[in-house]
């Protein structure tokens, strides 16, 4: 589908402008690695650091692998973007995960954004030009069970963001690239048994998108990469072999400074940009715990909390429901979720569904998205 660029901006520019306006939101390129790429975690608020074991873990909690009853697995997922207005925008991901013992894994995946077909014009007047703008993200982890209860993942993700544009002169601006690591635990306890049901607990956390700051031309401008640090905490109760139900929170904040008034001098000028531009990714996840204006209070208000709940019956068919939650300072996404799966022996069939109850457009809601599975023992 073409969509002239005036167009294009008109929906994902909400976010932007209430960034200039509060001067506070947290912003990085290649965002689409923050969009759940599975429908059984997109079903459950965006929660998947503590939850049991699947082929979308990679994402995740890429440590969790290694506690898979199965020994390996395949998961493709399809998730529409602004998909009430545009028919080509999505995000595509496939992986692939294998135990070669009961100690390791190790998975590769691969997440594929696409923009569609884009027609620039600087005047409605000129003839349109059709660019494809596509961002991917290549995965690979390894994942080492410590002992019998607890494991730890490394994690290794080349990133290509090919936003070309057409510029005067008939020159295009290069495709960018970076590459980051992820640092994961997970932890999952002996079901314990209880006069009503068993029990078990899990949790979870995990370092991703840690890497360079990624640049698109030789401007020197960078922009930091999403880097991210969430924790998570589930617990499991299994009433028969035919029925559990799982709750679990996850709690994220991003590893990226805000821009913020370095000199002192009442505004943010040009001299802050340039201060803000110098600093590398490791200070600037250092300095994402401690500088926010507010203080500590305000530092609480970049948590990102999604609370989400699955009930499986038989093995075969599970329901799941979830609640995300963002401060309106720093980015404003509120959302409920509802998600389904049914498994027929090794295929698994998950869907999600989102209502935001935000006052930002989320380009997310009212869009079902699909994820599949072939799980193998």
């Amino acid at each position: 589908m073409r969509v002239s660029l005036i167009y294009f901006l008109f929906y994902f520019l909400p976010n932007t402008l209430l960034s200039q306006e509060q001067n506070n939101i947290i912003t990085t390129a290649v965002p689409f690695l923050t969009i759940a790429s599975d429908a059984r975690a997109s079903g459950m608020g965006d929660v998947g650091i503590a939850s049991s074991p699947d082929a979308f873990s990679m994402q995740w909690n890429p440590a969790k692998y290694v506690f898979s009853e199965y020994s390996k697995g395949i998961g493709l997922g399809y998730t529409p973007y602004l998909e009430s207005i545009i028919s080509d925008i999505a995000l595509l991901s496939g992986i692939y995960f294998k135990k070669p013992t009961e100690r390791s894994a190790f998975a590769i995946g691969l997440r594929y954004f696409t923009l569609g077909d884009i027609e620039l014009r600087q005047f409605a007047s000129d003839p349109g030009i059709i660019t494809k703008p596509n961002e991917l993200a290549l995965d690979a982890s390894f994942a080492l069970k410590l002992s019998p209860h607890f494991s730890m993942a490394v994690s290794g993700r080349y990133i290509r963001s090919n936003l070309k544009f057409p510029q005067e002169g008939g020159i295009d601006a290069s495709a960018a690239s970076s590459a980051a690591v992820d640092l994961s635990a997970f932890y999952m306890g002996e079901l314990k048994a209880y006069p009503a049901f068993d029990g078990r607990w899990r949790w979870g956390a995990n370092i991703s998108n840690l890497g360079p700051k990624i640049a698109y031309d030789a401007s020197g401008q960078e922009d930091f990469l999403p880097a991210n640090l969430g924790v998570g905490l589930g617990y499991d109760f299994v009433y028969s072999s035919n029925s559990a139900l799982a709750l679990q929170i996850d709690i994220n904040k991003y590893l990226v400074p805000i821009l913020v008034d370095y000199n002192q001098d009442g505004v943010i000028d040009q001299q802050d940009l340039n201060t803000y531009q110098n600093i590398d990714f490791i200070n600037g996840a250092i300095d994402s715990f401690s500088d926010a204006a507010g203080g500590f209070s305000e530092e609480l208000k970049k948590l990102r909390i999604g609370l989400g709940v699955e009930y499986t019956l038989k093995q075969m068919f599970t329901l799941r429901t979830g609640y995300f939650s963002e401060s309106e300072h720093y980015g404003s996404r509120r959302f409920f979720t509802l998600g389904t799966g049914a498994r027929l022996k090794a295929l698994q069939i998950d869907m999600s569904y989102l209502f935001s109850i935000a006052k930002v457009r989320n380009p997310l809601e009212n869009t079902l998205r699909f994820s599949l599975s072939f799980l193998i023992d």
